[in-house]
């Protein structure tokens, strides 16, 4: 017979919150990658630019062969931008090149939530892999809590990560928005532009973080605890 459970509605709320979120930015994004920036910059031009100012000359800018997956690769420090913002004049593009190189002039800087998260991305890997499993082999294993509990901390790791994420991200935008102003990168009107584009990008990171928290409230409500209240029913 089937059972609904009450907490499939934390999913749900998550589930919104993040389709909400990505729907947001890809509109924004493509509304602003119609308008051209007025000073012909592409987003690789911003790009140097500001790396050039702020005296990051180690810093390279490179293409991705895709759509889409710009970042800021900390190791080999590259701005790896997307085809269509490297090669784009546009608002869109030059404010997705702006805030990598936010993150550029983080670690430049030794930003403290950012030199925080670069040291939690090994352990979490690991342990947002294992979470679930563990968890599962703790029900299976006549509801082991130790083994339960030990799954809840591990997925956990992974929310307190994206909270870390949150200030990391916010503070590469404002400082992309500043580094656009400075540097005359775009017009005024047109840095407006950007704002909304990465007002839209950092809801994402808002959404995927709510909806974590909601999916670790539903994981304590489901198994912190409750697993002899199960076994009995």
């Amino acid at each position: 017979m089937y059972y609904f459970d009450v907490t499939y509605i934390l999913v749900l709320i998550g589930i919104v919150l993040c389709l909400g979120a990505s729907a947001l930015v890809n509109a924004t994004m493509k509304k602003y990658r119609k308008v051209a920036a007025s000073t012909g910059m592409t987003g690789s031009d911003a790009a140097y630019r500001i790396l050039q100012r702020e005296g990051l000359r180690d810093v390279n800018v490179v293409c991705l062969q895709s759509s889409d997956g710009d970042h800021y690769d900390p190791r080999n420090k590259q701005v790896c931008l997307s085809y269509e913002n490297y090669y784009g004049s546009t608002v869109t593009a030059v404010a997705v090149a702006a805030h990598e190189c936010g993150h550029a002039i983080q670690h430049a800087e030794s930003y403290a939530p950012l030199s925080i998260r670069s040291a939690m991305v090994p352990v979490v890997n690991i342990a947002s892999n294992l979470g679930m499993p563990i968890i599962l082999l703790g029900v299976f294993l006549s509801w082991n809590q130790f083994l339960i509990q030990l799954g809840i901390i591990a997925f956990a790791s992974a929310v307190v990560f994206q909270l870390v994420t949150l200030p990391v991200e916010f503070n590469a935008s404002y400082r992309a928005v500043g580094k656009i102003s400075e540097y005359g990168l775009l017009t005024e009107q047109e840095n407006r532009g950007t704002k909304r584009v990465l007002t839209a990008a950092a809801l994402t990171y808002v959404a995927a973080t709510a909806s974590s928290i909601l999916q670790l409230l539903r994981l304590i409500l489901i198994f912190g605890g409750g697993g002899s209240d199960r076994r009995r029913r």
